[in-house]
């Protein structure tokens, strides 16, 4: 199995200070090819994960399409694991999600997910968050992965 490492591009930001990429090396997958750039810092024991929406990401409606949002968390959950967490988030799953959708996002502003651990244990790591644009909150989350050791 891949280690973080070997299949993220994690480094510092230069365009954005205190800021570290949390960007597949291969943008043909899921994240690259959907999400578009990705960035990540510690923030008081949490760790944020920021968007920066761009059109295809809007539904009809003219804001961030929910699917986005739900992606958003996703991905978060493993930057968690990774950025504050004690596992290697390459080779885990995500075994539940549970959101719930209290606004709509704007497409002209970065959309982060705020999360924090609510426990660890040696196979599973227990998250929530809010998904949020500056003091607006869009969602509310919750969910469990399932760590995967390395062979």
């Amino acid at each position: 199995m891949a280690l973080a490492n070997d299949v993220f591009e994690s480094g510092p930001d230069p365009e954005n200070p205190g800021w570290r990429l949390w960007n597949l090396k291969d943008q043909t997958l899921f994240n690259g090819a959907v999400m578009g750039k990705l960035i990540t810092r510690v923030e008081d024991g949490k760790c944020r994960l920021r968007m920066f929406p761009e059109r295809r990401h809007e539904n009809l409606q003219g804001i961030i399409h929910g699917a986005v949002t739900l992606s958003l968390i996703d991905i978060s959950l493993f930057t968690t694991m990774h950025t504050i967490g004690s596992g290697n988030a390459g080779p885990s799953v995500t075994l539940e999600l549970s959101t719930q959708f209290v606004g709509g996002g704007d497409p002209k502003r970065p959309l982060d997910a705020v999360t924090e651990i609510v426990r660890e244990t040696g196979s599973l790591v227990f998250v929530r968050g809010t998904v949020e644009q500056e003091a607006e909150r869009i969602a509310a989350f919750s969910g469990i992965v399932r760590k995967f050791q390395p062979r």
